[in-house]
């Protein structure tokens, strides 16, 4: 289960006005589960997305790029509807795949009476098998029939792979002078690392908001989220962060640079956290949530490096597992991540509270009890101080256990 991340409470999940959500079980990959879901979207709605930097990106990536990219200088084609199915990624699939993917915009616009570039695709689950996409389009019709403003939580439910839990959560907040309602869901439990992770994220508001500022919006909230992530080291085909604003609530926010975007950013953003923690705390296997941060750098670029660089060293993660205060694997870790001019001697590294290592080498105060102590936490804090700036970053991630091998090895069975 979920490192200290209790399961969503449905009633909870706030609807958002504009946007409705349905599910199906389509028997995509397996029978009678929830797998396949549909988003429609008010047509004065706006939507902003990033996706994976993967350059075997899945088919329905491909095409979700093209379609967001038409929609954006096409004013009067807005993004009308999304349909994300779960149990194939459609990935690695060539020429097949991509026609897939177009002929399941094409049968839910015509369901919904748009056209099929108004149509954003999403796959996620098993890689190089084909996309049975007439299971997915004879499950649309089903899901169009129970479009409802509150299904979140039976949304979060429908866009599952190995997840142990679905991933949801609301906000109301206040913007200026209108009260602004987010929901947002994500999945995610595997191959995660940014840029993007085998992530799937979803954020919906009420906001009004005009194209350009949204598109800063996504990109500022998904590298103060989604991309400060890490499971694995891996970065999948098929990630896609989007947010929808649907332009129901409030005066339009034009500028990022004012009061309002100030306001509006900084709830999308913490929302965003949240459901990019709760894809950490339900990573393949894990037991244990850690924070990294770098503090202290003289960028935020080389913090990070830093923060990585521990995050994904497998010794570092299966030490964390185990409550093995073996802290000269986060030495090698920081020394390895490529700043060629750090200088170690004004390094200090502490564990929580404990300060583990001063100016480079062991704090002689430093007793193995306590790092063996903060290390059988569930939640632990690993900060690293460089002593040569102000920069800061922040990495979330977890331990490597014996389950994530079982997991990935049985993964196709």
């Amino acid at each position: 289960m979920a490192v200290n991340s209790p399961v969503p409470v449905a009633a909870a999940l706030l609807p958002v006005a504009g946007i409705e959500l349905g599910f199906a079980q389509a028997g995509i990959r397996k029978a009678d589960r929830k797998d396949l879901l549909v988003m429609k979207l008010t047509p004065g709605a706006r939507v902003a997305g990033v996706v994976t930097s993967n350059r075997f990106c899945a088919a329905p990536v491909q095409v979700c790029k093209a379609h967001l990219a038409s929609a954006a200088v096409l004013a009067d084609a807005p993004i009308r509807a999304l349909v994300v199915n779960t149990g194939n990624a459609n990935a690695g699939t060539g020429v097949t795949g991509l026609v897939a993917a177009n002929e399941t915009c094409s049968a839910l616009a015509q369901l919904l009476g748009c056209e099929a570039s108004q149509v954003l695709p999403f796959s996620t689950g098993v890689i190089l098998e084909p996309l049975p996409v007439e299971r997915l389009i004879a499950g649309l019709p089903a899901a169009i029939a129970n479009l409802s403003a509150d299904n979140w939580y039976s949304a979060a439910e429908a866009i599952m792979t190995t997840d142990t839990q679905p991933k949801a959560a609301s906000r109301q907040v206040q913007v200026g002078e209108h009260t602004i309602t987010l929901t947002g869901i994500s999945k995610g439990a595997g191959m995660i690392m940014p840029n993007m992770a085998t992530m799937l994220g979803y954020i919906a508001m009420d906001a009004n908001v005009t194209q350009p500022v949204l598109e800063h919006l996504v990109r500022q909230a998904a590298d103060s989220s989604f991309n400060c992530i890490s499971i694995d080291g891996d970065t999948s085909t098929n990630d896609c962060f989007i947010l929808i604003a649907t332009g129901v609530t409030g005066t339009q926010i034009s500028s990022i640079d004012s009061t309002e975007y100030a306001e509006l950013a900084a709830a999308v953003i913490s929302l965003a956290q949240e459901l990019a923690q709760m894809i950490v705390r339900d990573g393949e296997g894990a037991t244990k949530f850690m924070t990294v941060t770098v503090e202290q750098g003289r960028s935020v670029e080389e913090c990070r490096q830093i923060a990585y660089s521990i995050a994904n060293s497998p010794l570092v993660k299966t030490a964390f597992f185990a409550s093995d205060p073996n802290l000269g694997r986060l030495l090698m870790a920081i020394g390895k991540a490529g700043v060629d001019d750090l200088d170690v001697a004004q390094v200090d590294l502490y564990l929580d509270e404990v300060l583990v290592v001063r100016q480079g080498g062991r704090n002689p105060a430093y007793q193995e009890s306590d790092g063996q102590r903060v290390m059988k936490q569930s939640e632990i804090l690993t900060r690293v101080l460089l002593n040569r700036g102000n920069a800061t970053a922040t990495v979330w991630t977890c331990d490597l256990s014996h389950e994530y091998v079982t997991i990935n090895a049985d993964y196709r069975s």
